[in-house]
């Protein structure tokens, strides 16, 4: 445990700043999720308008340096791949 002042306080916005990280991350992995699920069911539809969901918070998790710019990058495109071979 820290014995200084500023090391307590910066342990506890280490906490929370990785728990605000690891939702943003879940939240990202659950859209991923249930965008495949729309691709292989053939709902193009569905999956356009989503697609632009992920995209928005891939863009967001990027700008705030939770996933590098390079994995937000490489996501979008790969998505996108996959909605277009369903389509």
């Amino acid at each position: 445990m820290p014995r200084r002042r500023t090391s307590v306080k910066k342990t506890r916005v280490d906490i929370k700043r990785h728990s605000q990280n690891v939702k943003v991350k879940t939240e990202l992995k659950k859209s991923i999720k249930k965008f495949l699920t729309l691709v292989t069911a053939k709902n193009v539809e569905e999956a356009k308008t989503l697609l632009k969901k992920i995209y928005s918070q891939l863009d967001k998790a990027a700008k705030k340096n939770i996933i590098t710019k390079g994995l937000a990058s490489r996501r979008k495109s790969r998505l996108t791949l996959r909605l277009r071979k369903a389509a």
